[in-house]
């Protein structure tokens, strides 16, 4: 492997190695410890952590001492370009949900409870052109490293796919009955149960309809991870 090809292969390869290496030694941990060991993993993130979110008010901070309202973003191919804010979205019809996460490292969480709406309740409101095919979504904040000059975490996913409801998807503001917090993804985050971890974008800041997929920042910087993350079979418990 050359070293531009080691570079790009940072994060993934680091982790597939730390993974293994913890495998051996969580096959000796009892069940309920296991259990316990995966509901406690530490959250990954590879943004920069230079901005802070409060509920009460619904805004954005920084270090820097300025505060400014939290304010989702809806454009691209849609004929009415909207924003929403904090409590556009709190106003809106609120929806529950129970499913698992799987992240890509292989560990899953099971049973998380969320809560949000369904990005049909923000896509039917800006209304969506013919041609638009893709939701490419943008993150809060920067990363530290910049894979082919990516700043900030993005991800795509087919629109039909965010409207269909057996897939479950949610942009989420709450994750067991309170609002997210900031290492979970707040202001807001999309789950999307039966898609890899990586799918699932936190601090979402927006939303832009596009007629092409766009490679997402873990798929840059780890080629090896393709634009489309469905579960594996044999990983899931429920099913779509």
């Amino acid at each position: 492997m050359t070293s531009e090809q080691e570079r790009k292969a940072w994060p993934g390869r680091r982790i597939v190695l730390k993974a293994l290496g913890l495998g051996g030694l969580l096959l000796a941990v009892p069940k309920a410890a296991w259990a316990f060991f995966i509901k406690s993993f530490p959250i990954r993130t590879v943004e920069v952590a230079d901005f802070s979110f409060d509920p009460a008010s619904g805004s954005i901070g920084t270090f820097s001492g300025q505060s400014e309202p939290y304010v989702l973003v809806v454009d691209g191919l849609v004929e009415e370009p909207s924003s929403f804010s904090y409590a556009d979205l709190r106003a809106m019809p609120q929806t529950e949900q129970v499913s698992d996460f799987h992240c890509v490292e292989g560990w899953s969480v099971a049973d998380v409870r969320w809560g949000g709406l369904r990005p049909a309740e923000i896509l039917n409101r800006v209304r969506p052109k013919p041609e638009a095919a893709y939701v490419v979504f943008h993150s809060l904040g920067s990363t530290r490293p910049q894979p082919e000059g990516q700043e900030h975490y993005i991800e795509s996913m087919p629109l039909e796919r965010l409207l269909d409801p057996k897939a479950q998807c949610l942009l989420v503001l709450d994750q067991d009955g309170r609002p997210l917090t900031q290492p979970h993804g707040a202001p807001m985050r999309l789950i999307s149960p039966f898609d890899l971890g990586y799918k699932s974008i936190k601090f979402v800041r927006r939303l832009e309809l596009t007629a092409e997929p766009r490679p997402g920042w873990w798929t840059l910087a780890n080629p090896i991870y393709p634009v489309d993350a469905p579960v594996p079979a044999d990983r899931l418990r429920r099913k779509p």
